[in-house]
């Protein structure tokens, strides 16, 4: 079943933070990548105080149920050394669900699909640059994008 991550990372190496976390997603058999986005720097979103993200999207297929991606994916966090933080905080590795094939879960372990995607600029511009015409709730992600606050996404560069 198709499965899309949202990727962040605003401490230490980002770039290598997020393809490591890529890397070890197809390594450990969550999913199957088929497509990655570009990297893009964004502002912090939530909490302000910190610094910038690299961010990207990765769609691919999975065999794995909801929860049991849910676990396998914190335990990539965990063992990449994330660590407890306030909410919105800085993090050396964020790996979030986008969605799942067509399972429709809320619940306070799980929402699919993510219940803030419609609202983060910094997840809907590199879902929409590798599934553009992806639809989820109805909405496709270009026109998601087109209708979300995407101000200070860019590309990454090293700068």
């Amino acid at each position: 079943m198709r499965v899309g991550f949202g990727l962040g990372s605003n401490l230490g190496d980002k770039p290598a933070n997020i393809r490591e976390a890529l890397r070890l997603i197809e390594a450990r058999g969550l999913a199957r990548l088929d497509r990655v986005s570009q990297l893009y720097r964004t502002p912090p979103w939530g909490d302000l105080d910190q610094g910038d993200f690299a961010n990207a999207c990765a769609i691919g297929d999975t065999a794995l149920a909801p929860y049991e991606l849910l676990a396998a994916v914190k335990k990539i966090e965990a063992d990449m050394g994330r660590a407890p933080t306030r909410r919105w905080g800085p993090r050396l590795i964020d790996v979030d669900i986008l969605f799942l094939g067509d399972h429709a879960i809320d619940d306070p372990e799980l929402t699919l699909p993510h219940k803030e995607l419609f609202r983060r600029g910094f997840v809907l511009a590199p879902l929409a640059e590798i599934a553009p015409e992806l639809e989820l709730d109805g909405v496709t992600m270009r026109a998601a994008l087109a209708g979300a606050d995407a101000s200070g996404v860019r590309p990454w560069s090293d700068e």
